[in-house]
């Protein structure tokens, strides 16, 4: 490389912002990280003003998405890195079109691949026609989140949201329980699937989110019984808000 390329790191969690920016910095010195943002607003206008040349960027953000960022922007003169766990279909669609992604928690054979993908891109001046293809495939693709994205040991499962009964924190960890009896184990906190599930589902303590539409009975004691007929408990805060519902 003949001089430094610029980069800025987008993701709501300030943890995976500095996991990220030191792998980065101890992979390629050469990448210069000129900006690191957890709200994609300010995101925006530093992607504006300072116009770099490589940017890592989570999807599931609050507010604005990863797809949704970009589409905000007038125009997408950078090379863009997926840093997240979406759909399998834009996986799929990412690697076909050169437009590279990488899963969290974040492998550093994947991360230098990717980067070295990017940089290849950077140098070659061929952003404008990766970049089209990119456009293309935000329309194709900020649509498709009826399923929720499980990380899990194996590797990724794609679930219908329909099909989620409730969702559980556990010592750090998250359970999956669906409407089959079965359920599953991810790595990811309950806060993180509380941004990404859709308005069926209700937050009734701070351990337990419920799909409102699987919910038979509400019983005065604190606890909501599911059509399975597991009871989870609901906090006293959120009893009100939660019959309110129904209202």
């Amino acid at each position: 490389m003949s001089s430094q390329i610029t980069a800025v790191i987008i993701d709501d969690e300030i943890s995976n912002i500095k996991g990220l920016q030191k792998k980065v910095e101890k992979l390629f010195p050469s990448i210069n990280i000129i900006g690191a943002y957890q709200k994609p607003e300010l995101a925006i206008s530093a992607i504006k003003e300072l116009k770099p040349q490589l940017i890592f960027l989570d999807i599931q953000m609050p507010r604005i998405n990863g797809f949704e960022l970009l589409e905000a922007l007038e125009l997408i003169d950078f090379q863009v890195i997926f840093v997240t766990a979406y759909s399998e279909y834009a996986l799929q669609a990412f690697k076909q079109n050169a437009i590279d992604y990488i899963l969290k928690p974040i492998d550093n054979t994947e991360l230098t691949l990717a980067v070295e993908k990017a940089i290849g891109a950077i140098e070659s001046q061929d952003k404008l026609k990766l970049n089209s293809k990119l456009l293309k495939l935000i329309s194709s693709t900020k649509t498709d989140n009826n399923k929720l994205i499980v990380p899990t040991v194996k590797g990724l499962s794609f679930i219908p949201q329909d099909e989620v009964l409730h969702i559980e924190g556990y010592e750090g960890y998250t359970k999956i329980h669906l409407e089959d009896d079965s359920t599953l184990m991810s790595s990811y906190n309950l806060g993180k699937f509380e941004k990404v599930v859709s308005s069926n589902f209700f937050k009734c303590h701070k351990s337990h989110i419920v799909n409102i539409n699987k919910v038979r009975h509400f019983e005065n004691e604190g606890y909501l019984v599911l059509e399975n007929k597991q009871r989870v408990p609901i906090s006293r805060a959120n009893r009100k808000a939660f019959l309110e519902i129904f209202s």
